[in-house]
């Protein structure tokens, strides 16, 4: 059958020799990525893989990753990716409906993980990258009489399951088939045709996540180069950034503001960044002008979902005193995306007017494996239902409030407060790092908001400072009834604040 993955190859093919991947001391040339894909999609099958096969991946970001899942695609697998991070009780659900045939697992970095889940999922064939795990290592040379790569056989379309977030509850499957890839695809090759300078990427994002594997394929696609980079270390990163002339990377907003906040930031050169891209959850605009004075117009915020990976983005973001509230905006529509904003019936409201956010695109998903019952409520004639409040201003521009479930619903009148406001407005204040709002039972009001706030050092702000300064700007029912001074955020596995653990902490800590 016609599988995207013969046109990447020869995509690949086509920069030969020039430098592609590099990763954990391994750097390896278009030439070697071709070469790698059919190297390990003969190893698989070797070792039973087939078309239609279930194979669960659980990797952190190695150079591998992304051969791996090109090699499963092109022998017609679904790949089902593991987020190493998930607890184990939401872990054993996940890969229980995902329906596996075979489990991979990198015994090098993931060898204690993946014998607990291999042990959970038994008798299920493993595999291994690396030597000594409980599978056969599919990166072992093969035997010099091993049967040729047979794609006579490939007869189902390739398939990749995906983990959200879990921000708002249990971790969903998202579904993308090749259709998704073939307008990564496309993209790259409008981004390669329209004459920008080809992008050296830093990539701190996992494979298990979306947005991993669609900004890898973008980069290697267009004939960048792609660095990756297994575990987040702020220091390492901004090192890789001057040594290795990065001038494209991605973050989410907590890493960001710890790289704004770090003591090298003055030694890297970023002189030649072009896209500091920042995404997965709103960023503070006192950050992003803080940001501007350290770096210069090099931000671009990106807004999107694992159920619609690239929605709207704003590039080279710059503070405009005819636009003063723009810094609060995620861009206009990307790529073939169409935004509207709909109410409470799915009808349009005027341009200016708040509602859900909609999303049609080829980046859309398919649906949730196995979840028909979610799929229903958010993919709906095509269109994806984000769950983000938002309004669209005269120009194209989107402007996120809260998310539908976040949103806080208090007092007698049931007004609502919206958490994306007050946590700027916490977050520009000059003693204050990083701030997360929820809201919380009250016998009266119904939800009040409690504050979690990280501080700057030496920060000598009180919760009553903070809560006057929110009464002088919003009205009554946005001040934070409680606040706790926290050392960070939880976050969760694609770097968003995870507000289900926070709620979880105040109603341990406040019963």
């Amino acid at each position: 059958m016609d599988n995207y993955v013969n046109r990447a190859l020869d995509i690949l093919a086509g920069y030969g020799d020039r430098e592609a991947l590099v990763g954990d001391g391994v750097r390896l040339t278009y030439d070697d990525v071709h070469a790698k894909v059919l190297e390990l999609a003969a190893s698989l099958q070797d070792n039973g893989v087939r078309s239609g096969t279930a194979v669960g991946v659980l990797v952190s970001n190695p150079p591998e990753a992304l051969p791996l899942h090109l090699a499963l695609h092109l022998l017609g697998c679904r790949t089902v990716w593991i987020a190493l991070i998930t607890p184990r009780n939401e872990l054993a659900a996940y890969v229980r409906l995902a329906q596996l045939d075979v489990l991979i697992y990198d015994a090098r970095t993931q060898d204690a993980l993946g014998r607990e889940i291999a042990a959970s999922l038994a008798p299920l064939p493993v595999l291994c990258l690396g030597p000594d795990g409980l599978g056969p290592d599919i990166l072992a040379a093969r035997a010099a009489d091993a049967p040729a790569l047979d794609l006579t056989g490939v007869t189902h379309e390739p398939e990749s399951v995906f983990q959200t977030s879990g921000t708002t509850g249990l971790p969903k499957m998202v579904h993308h088939r090749q259709g998704f890839f073939e307008q990564v695809i496309a993209l790259a090759g409008e981004f390669r045709d329209s004459g920008h300078p080809v992008l050296r990427h830093l990539s701190v994002t996992p494979p298990w996540h979306v947005s991993g594997p669609m900004t890898a394929y973008f980069n290697l696609f267009h004939g960048g180069v792609l660095f990756v980079q297994e575990d987040w270390d702020a220091d390492v990163f901004l090192a890789t950034i001057h040594a290795e002339q990065i001038n494209s990377t991605f973050v989410s907003p907590p890493l960001f503001y710890e790289l704004l906040d770090h003591p090298k930031l003055a030694e890297t050169d970023f002189r030649q960044m072009l896209m500091f891209n920042v995404g997965s959850a709103p960023t503070a605009p006192a950050r992003l002008v803080q940001a501007h004075e350290l770096l210069g117009p090099v931000v671009r915020i990106v807004y999107g979902l694992s159920e619609s990976t690239l929605i709207s983005a704003m590039p080279n973001v710059t503070p405009d005193p005819a636009h003063p509230d723009r810094l609060g905006s995620c861009g206009v529509p990307y790529g073939d995306v169409t935004i509207e904003i709909r109410d409470e019936e799915a009808r349009p409201v005027p341009t200016g007017e708040l509602g859900e956010v909609w999303v049609a695109s080829r980046l859309n998903m398919t649906g949730y494996w196995g979840q028909p019952d979610y799929t229903a409520e958010t993919l709906v004639d095509g269109w994806v239902r984000t769950g983000d409040l938002g309004k669209l201003d005269d120009d194209g521009y989107l402007y996120l409030v809260d998310r539908v479930k976040d949103m806080i619903v208090t007092g007698r009148g049931s007004r609502n407060v919206f958490s994306r406001p007050l946590e700027d407005f916490l977050a520009a204040q000059p003693e204050v790092r990083a701030a997360a709002v929820i809201g919380v039972g009250d016998d009266k009001l119904g939800e009040v908001v409690h504050a979690y706030v990280v501080l700057a050092p030496d920060a000598a702000v009180t919760v009553e400072d903070l809560q006057a300064r929110v009464l002088a700007d919003f009205t009554p029912i946005w001040v934070p009834r409680t606040v706790d001074f926290v050392d960070r955020l939880p976050l969760g596995n694609t770097g968003k604040v995870d507000k289900k653990a926070l709620r979880a902490r105040y109603l341990a800590e406040h019963p």
